[in-house]
């Protein structure tokens, strides 16, 4: 920009017009411009870049005024579409799957399920690993869907709260077992054996045994005692046959027939004597000895 200098004069008078002796350049020019246009379009191919990068991330994550890809923000919470992988601890107060579909949990080494308290302490857990189920907790329980508990178990008992257990292959059992019905299943057996130790039946008013189609057997080793605290033993049946009691010699007089007399002994042991005219017991009381 060039600044001139102006003078006034009145007629009449010449003067000579001064020279320009003061020039002043305002602006930049030169190199410093050029950097200047440089730095501006450098600016300007960052903004378009960051701003192309910007789109591309939006189309790719798949954000959308509701969520972002397989993920959308509900009234209810947050619902998941398809398959999803969390590389960290998930924290939720509630999961579930869809109507339509089943909930899927995978993992490569196990699957963990943490319940904590309000100090995050952990006061259950649910371990699921390619060899077995654990759950560390002061009570774990299976209900049905009323509501009606199936499975119970705590640090004290086992409690199956189904009407029916059925074991296709048997039962084993350590310790004692409370229920009030144990039944085969129609057309098989009903076996209940202990292989090294005793087998004790024990009810406040009374044990049925019943077999509608079959015989009863009792195989023991040693001894099989039939005890009744307050009562008596009945034997019920049409035949009641003994065939490995002792017999006593023959003797005395009378006529026997082929028919024998039970005896007792003061032990309580049973043996056999040959039925006489009177009681022949005492004749026989060798056996006892």
């Amino acid at each position: 920009m060039v600044r001139e200098q102006y003078t006034t004069t009145t007629p009449g008078t010449s003067l000579e017009r001064p020279k320009n002796e003061y020039i002043y350049k305002i602006g930049i020019y030169g190199w410093r411009k050029r950097c200047l246009y440089l730095f501006v379009l450098l600016l300007l191919i960052i903004l378009v870049v960051n701003f192309s990068l910007t789109i591309w991330i939006l189309k790719v994550m798949w954000f959308s005024p509701t969520g972002m890809g397989h993920l959308r923000v509900t009234k209810e919470g947050l619902r998941l579409e398809g398959e999803s992988e969390f590389l960290f601890p998930l924290y939720a107060k509630e999961i579930h799957s869809r109507v339509d579909s089943s909930l899927l949990l995978q993992s490569t080494h196990n699957v963990t399920v943490n319940a904590r308290n309000s100090n995050g302490e952990v006061t259950g857990r649910l371990n699921v690993g390619p060899k077995m189920v654990e759950f560390h907790s002061q009570q774990f329980q299976i209900n049905s869907k009323d509501g009606k508990p199936l499975f119970t178990v705590d640090e004290n008992e086992v409690v199956i709260g189904t009407d029916k257990l059925r074991g296709l292959g048997g039962a084993l059992f350590e310790h004692s077992v409370e229920t009030p019905l144990v039944k085969a299943e129609a057309f098989k057996h009903l076996r209940l054996e202990s292989p090294t130790r005793s087998l004790s039946m024990d009810a406040p008013r009374g044990i049925n045994i019943k077999a509608q189609a079959g015989n009863i057997e009792a195989l023991s080793q040693m001894d099989i005692k039939l005890h009744s605290s307050d009562g008596v033993l009945l034997l019920d049946a049409e035949t009641v046959r003994l065939p490995k009691l002792p017999e006593g010699a023959r003797g005395g007089s009378g006529i026997s027939q082929g028919l024998y007399e039970i005896c007792v002994c003061p032990d309580g042991k049973l043996y056999l004597s040959v039925a006489g005219v009177g009681s022949t017991c005492q004749e026989y009381s060798r056996v006892c000895q």
